[in-house]
């Protein structure tokens, strides 16, 4: 007896391994997107970090920040006595995807042998506990923890969050590639929209419900942490570390891995000759050595550096061009306007921001859809070419005063940005097949880490010299636009010198056996084996609508500040 519980404890995987998170006859697949999207829509609050700028800015002053204009970068670390600058808080966004690209890249092959549910409790720790972390370095006024807390260990979080479900997606989609990881990667865009005006409330206060819209007098409001003698900060880490650690881990402990051999019932692999979808696969060791992994390194690298630095100035670039124009007094220019005005154009450009979002999300899940049909290769040409023609027209529409055209303009622009992290991973397995694409995509992330670094230096430094030049504020983007728009032309031509990998890289037969039986699921023959049937069923759609329904609350409250815009 006791023999036998000792054999059968030796044989059980544990909780968190690979071959725990085996499928088995009669799991539907489509419950594997909304454990990603939790994750995703988690970690996706790193874009949402501004919100707490100002009141952290305050934290000792409380009404007005204490300012110490002599204050070092390394004294800021540990000062007591002087509020911080926003400047310095403003590092928590390097650090953020520095430490994302990092991560990903130096713990992608970990990952693949892992498994995803092991590398999305990691990530979950992470997160939730550099949150703690930055709590702690909030209370004792130690901007230094809040770096280690949110940036360094928070940072490890993303890039392992980020690229936990992109294998697992692709293998149980291969016949929408690129839908399944738009799907997922959606999320990562839509986490502000959730956490921001969330921490907001949390903050500050007010209703976070209301059926007053359709006459029901039913609302849920939060009283907020902020007092006479506090911002309210630390606490909002508190709650929102707690609140994304098991979020994300529940979204982990909900990931599936198909076995080997495993395809879609009654699906079989396209037999057209598109020479830019490979059968075969590209070790990762090897995939570094390839031209295709640097040129779409390039690829991505580009077009975000033209994307992201567009998203950092979106508030004050549509308040510095349009000035008076956006409240109705064309005739002022955006230096010519007293306070009152300035906050008005202000609220307007937020509504800006947000729709930029939803155009950020919007185009995740569209682009990557649709180059399930016309190619990821094709899709990219669009992206460079269309974004060409759009940051070449942004001036024009600038200089004939149409706002409308001008927000068009960035709202497609901003799809294309979010659309290209949704194409890329499928894009990779495309070229280098299925087997590292996880670790693959991971090393690919560097390129966002470069992109984060040099997109906001081109905008806000030509910017800087323009005004420094004494050009009149509402044209010192228009030579930005044209620098973005010639990165584009760069990304064109290294898309077009994409070609597929080289047979000397490709895995043989026994490699690949090698690399299943090292996850512990290799052999057996090609087919459904009854799992990843089913469509919407009661199960599918509670994990669809536990990540829908927060989302959709985040989208409702993005509508109502954009409606500013041309209200």
């Amino acid at each position: 007896m006791t023999a036998n519980s000792a054999s059968l404890g030796e044989s059980a995987p544990g909780l968190l391994t690979r071959e725990r998170i085996i499928a088995k006859p009669g799991f539907n697949r489509w419950l594997v997107p909304p454990s990603a999207l939790a994750i995703h829509l988690c970690i996706g609050m790193a874009y949402g970090f501004s919100v707490f700028w100002l009141p952290l800015s305050r934290a000792i002053g409380i009404k007005d920040s204490v300012a110490c204009p002599d204050l070092s970068l390394v004294q800021s670390l540990f000062t007591t006595s002087c509020d911080w600058r926003i400047a310095d808080l403003g590092w928590m966004y390097t650090l953020f995807f520095v430490f994302l690209g990092s991560s990903a890249a130096i713990w992608g092959g970990w990952l693949e042998r892992a498994g995803p549910r092991k590398a999305g409790v990691v990530a979950a720790l992470c997160w939730g506990g550099g949150f703690l972390i930055s709590a702690v370095g909030i209370y004792t006024h130690q901007l230094w923890l809040m770096w280690l807390g949110s940036g360094v260990i928070g940072g490890v979080g993303l890039g392992l969050g980020y690229i936990s479900p992109v294998s697992t997606l692709i293998k149980w989609f291969p016949d929408h590639r690129g839908m399944a990881t738009g799907m997922a990667i959606m999320g990562f865009g839509g986490g502000a929209m959730i956490g921001a005006p969330l921490a907001q409330l949390l903050m500050s206060g007010g209703t976070l419900f209301s059926l007053a819209p359709i006459g029901i007098d039913y609302a849920i409001t939060l009283p907020g942490f902020r007092t006479v003698t506090a911002v309210g900060v630390w606490q909002t880490f508190v709650v929102l570390g707690i609140a994304y650690f098991l979020a994300m881990l529940a979204g982990a402990l909900g990931y599936r891995v198909p076995p080997a051999n495993w395809i879609p019932e009654g699906w079989t692999p396209p037999t057209t000759n598109n020479r830019m979808i490979t059968k075969n696969h590209v070790h990762l060791k090897d995939a570094l050595k390839t031209p295709q992994f640097w040129l779409i390194w390039f690829v991505l690298f580009l077009n975000v550096s033209a994307g992201i630095g567009v998203i950092g100035m979106a508030s004050p670039m549509l308040q510095e061009i349009f000035g008076g124009k956006l409240i109705g007094l064309p005739d002022l220019t955006f230096t010519q306007l007293n306070e009152t005005q300035l906050a008005a154009i202000a609220a307007i450009a937020a509504g800006f921001t947000g729709l930029l979002s939803l155009f950020n999300i919007g185009g995740r899940i569209f682009w990557a859809s649709l180059s399930d049909y016309i190619g990821r290769k094709t899709t990219y040409y669009t992206f460079f070419v269309l974004g060409i023609v759009l940051y070449a027209a942004s001036p024009w529409s600038a200089h004939i005063g149409s706002v409308a055209i001008f927000v068009l303009c960035f709202g497609i622009i901003l799809s294309m940005y979010g659309g290209g992290f949704a194409t890329v991973p499928a894009y990779l397995a495309d070229v280098f097949g299925t087997q590292y694409v996880g670790a693959i995509h991971g090393r690919l992330l560097t390129a966002w880490s470069a992109a984060g670094i040099v997109g906001p230096v081109i905008v806000n430094y030509i910017r800087q010299f323009q005004i420094d030049a004494g050009v009149p504020r509402e044209q010192v983007y228009d030579f930005t636009m044209y620098i973005l728009a010639g990165l584009l032309v760069a990304g064109f031509l290294c898309n077009l010198a994409i070609r597929p990998v080289s047979k000397r890289w490709h895995m043989t037969e026994e490699d690949i056996k090698a690399a299943e039986a090292d996850k512990a699921h290799a052999g057996g023959p090609i087919g459904s084996f009854g799992i990843g049937r089913g469509g919407l069923t009661l199960r599918a759609l509670l994990a669809w609508l536990a990540v829908g329904i927060p989302l959709a609350w985040g989208v409702s409250v993005t509508l109502e500040k954009a409606v500013l815009l041309f209200s």
